[in-house]
């Protein structure tokens, strides 16, 4: 998660925003975003069964795609935050940062923060946010207990919905790792993603 411009720290945004106070302090600040547990909207949301919890307006970019860019990749991230505070910091409109969706890891919960039509600022590169979706999975790289079976699952078939909507192949070439962006210093979602298992699941999912 971080700002368009290409030297912003997705890690330093979502730390930064904590920085100074805790996350009872963000929320208290801002306590309708952090808060908030918006429903489904008919005709809001792209994937099926998702959960509505828009992205500031001053963290994306809106366009028209895929008529406008074409899209050629999923990026994987991990959130390093829980899910509920990733939230609340794409929800904060200082924060220059978001994602298409985000993942909980206890139940594979999808809330979708940005509509795929749009711009999300995930990537840390121009060219590939113009061009990918992003999705965010809560935990932490080297926490791998949040890398539930719920999470994969769920993970996976957005992913396979993502790639059969958007004629993506199912392949490492266009499902990618944020480490995988050109130009990114970040790790996630980092050596303990399994992702031979990922990419069997969105396979399977995709079958269905």
């Amino acid at each position: 998660m971080e700002d368009h411009t290409p030297h912003a720290s997705r890690r330093r945004l979502l730390r930064g925003a904590l920085l100074g106070a805790t996350a009872i302090g963000l929320a208290g600040a801002s306590a309708p975003l952090a808060t908030a547990r918006p429903e489904p909207r008919a005709g809001r949301v792209d994937y099926p069964g998702a959960r509505w919890v828009p992205a500031s307006t001053s963290n994306y970019t809106a366009s028209g795609r895929p008529e406008a860019y074409p899209i050629d990749f999923v990026v994987i991230h991990v959130t390093q935050e829980t899910y509920q505070d990733t939230l609340a910091i794409f929800q904060n409109p200082k924060k220059q940062v978001s994602a298409h969706y985000v993942v909980r890891s206890a139940d594979g919960l999808v809330g979708q923060c940005v509509r795929e039509k749009d711009i999300a600022w995930h990537a840390g590169n121009w060219n590939y946010n113009t061009r990918s979706i992003g999705i965010e999975h809560e935990g932490w790289v080297d926490r791998p207990e949040y890398f539930t079976d719920a999470l994969y699952r769920s993970s996976a078939a957005l992913t396979a919905s993502l790639c059969a909507r958007h004629g993506l192949p199912v392949d490492r070439q266009h499902i990618i790792g944020h480490h995988e962006v050109p130009g990114s210093t970040h790790t996630d979602p980092g050596p303990l993603w399994d992702w031979a298992r990922y990419l069997k699941l969105v396979t399977a999912a995709g079958r269905r």
